[in-house]
């Protein structure tokens, strides 16, 4: 340290750099004016030594937003099967009658390889076993609203969110919906630090930061592009998120992934990874989605959605040649249920279904979204394909049934 150093340290310094700063002029060119010709030969050095411009940085932002999000901790039951050994493998008393010297063989011969486990009774008054599952969230408001993931929280007994600042506090589980994999959680209290949903979306190419708790260490940023919009990979029938390239890793479920003014674009929830860390590809659920599925979370607990009743398949190169659609598109309906606002409405077997309400179906899963987010009872146009014309029906969206 500089305040450490004597006097005449100082000064020898002072004079040995003296000496440098000479051999330098001497070697880099002449003086003129006053100022020192540079070396062209040391041009490229002395433009690496210079910081770089417009290269961002994200510290402010993330001062703005560090704050609201959370570690969150839950306390998860570990049931295992009563009958099975610590390995999953199951112990089988050969028959004896009660009481016989055999049977009481084979009894001590159990408890001496498997300690603590005694009779099938005796197992069943053991202590439950407990574990702890680590994630992410983040306040939506200042009064104690937290966004997770439902898999973070399912099968929890008690959850905990800690702070930023390290202050933990018991949360109560308001809602989840395991097919977007969304939770809802509440804190008592108010003036919470909280961020806002973005109104737009993400674009590819967008810088984004995720701000979580990685394998349990908290508060940790990354930084990435989104790489990829409309990403189905097959954990629900509502899949499109956004695919991003910042690190995520375990216990980022449940973290925000923001843009550059702060807002949440989506919501991390699952990796692709042939190790279990980050290669660079995640998935986030669009804030779009996040904000239906909070508000009915908030509002009513649980999340209901539009259902037309129809089974769908997707259109094909050779369907849309046979039934005679210039290119694949829409769905193609393989039964409309009995009663259902689809059969009702005169929705058939082999319509295909390219549009609702005048916007273009691209595919079957895009039909499913779209009539997901319409409010039972409220009607709705449908477009379909039938014999080599275009027709509309108009059918009064129904509630999705439990289950389906």
């Amino acid at each position: 340290m500089l305040d450490k150093v004597s006097a005449p340290a100082r000064n020898r310094t002072t004079k040995w750099l003296g000496a440098v700063a000479v051999a330098a002029i001497i070697a880099g060119g002449a003086v003129e004016s006053g100022l020192v010709a540079p070396n062209p030969a040391h041009a490229e050095l002395r433009s690496m030594a210079q910081p770089m411009q417009g290269m961002p940085s994200f510290a402010d932002m993330i001062d703005r937003v560090k704050p609201a999000v959370v570690a969150v901790k839950v306390k998860v039951q570990n049931v295992a099967d009563q009958g099975d050994d610590e390995d999953g493998q199951q112990f089988s008393m050969p028959d004896f009658p009660p009481g016989s010297p055999m049977e009481r063989f084979f009894r001590q011969f159990r408890d001496q390889q498997m300690p603590g486990r005694g009779d099938r009774g005796d197992r069943q008054q053991r202590p439950r076993q407990f574990g702890q599952a680590l994630g992410s969230g983040f306040f939506i408001s200042a009064d104690g609203y937290v966004v997770t993931n439902n898999h973070v929280v399912e099968n929890g007994s008690q959850v905990t969110v800690t702070m930023d600042d390290g202050k933990e506090l018991n949360a109560k589980v308001i809602g989840t919906d395991p097919k977007t994999d969304l939770a809802l959680l509440k804190v008592e209290g108010n003036d919470f630090p909280y961020v806002r949903l973005a109104p737009q979306k993400a674009r590819i190419g967008d810088w984004v930061l995720a701000v979580g708790n990685p394998f349990g260490l908290g508060g940790t940023v990354t930084a990435g592009i989104v790489s990829a919009q409309h990403r189905d990979i097959g954990s629900g029938p509502y899949d499109d998120f956004i695919q991003i390239d910042a690190p995520v890793n375990k216990g980022n479920s449940g973290g925000p992934t923001f843009n550059l003014s702060g807002e949440v674009v989506g919501v991390n929830t699952a990796i692709y990874s042939p190790s279990g860390g980050s290669v660079g590809i995640a998935f986030a659920i669009p804030a779009s989605t996040v904000e239906q599925v909070v508000a009915s979370l908030k509002d009513k607990g649980s999340v209901t959605r539009g259902f037309i009743g129809v089974q769908m398949q997707p259109v094909t190169k050779e369907i849309a040649e046979a039934i005679g659609l210039k290119e694949p598109k829409g769905a193609l309906v393989a039964e409309a249920l009995k009663d259902s606002p689809a059969a009702k409405a005169g929705v058939q077997t082999g319509d295909t279904i390219i549009a609702v309400d005048g916007e273009p179906i691209k595919e079957a899963k895009d039909l499913s979204r779209r009539i997901a987010n319409v409010a039972p009872g409220k009607s709705v146009s449908l477009t379909l394909w039938r014999q080599g014309k275009e027709r509309t029906v108009t059918l009064e969206v129904g509630s999705q049934p439990k289950g389906a």
